[in-house]
């Protein structure tokens, strides 16, 4: 059963591998390569995951291609959206709840690599009300 503390033990280690990444990579990288990387170390680490895949739409019963692609989604739960930007914005939180709506994730991770350090200033965390409704 899937708690807010379990997801919020998920959330840490995706994190910590985010970092482990940046630790190696420093920034100044283009996405992509952070993107590679963090696979690696999903696969090290057993973490299960999908990813780059085409985020399902549905308007009124039929399908809508609307070429939404999620970076990462951590086992069925946790969306996690890699940049590589001088600052994250409005539109970034902006595509991270949107696929948090469509996929039914309860959390998702923003992680910026492009940042002097992940855990102080390279990530955000938001929830939407599935998490809210989670048993602690």
């Amino acid at each position: 059963m899937i708690t807010q503390q379990s997801l919020n033990q998920l959330t840490f280690e995706i994190i910590g591998a985010a970092i482990e990444v940046h630790k190696i990579l420093g920034k100044g990288l283009l996405e992509s390569v952070y993107h590679k990387c963090m696979i690696e170390e999903l696969k090290i680490r057993k973490i299960n995951f999908k990813s780059e895949f085409k985020v399902p739409f549905n308007y009124k019963g039929n399908n809508v291609d609307v070429d939404f692609r999620c970076d990462l989604f951590i086992e069925d739960l946790l969306i996690v959206e890699l940049k590589a930007v001088s600052d994250i914005l409005p539109i970034h939180d902006a595509q991270l709840l949107t696929y948090m709506k469509l996929l039914s994730a309860p959390k998702g991770i923003l992680i910026n690599f492009n940042s002097n350090n992940i855990f102080r200033e390279g990530q955000k965390t938001l929830v939407n009300d599935l998490f809210k409704n989670l048993p602690k």
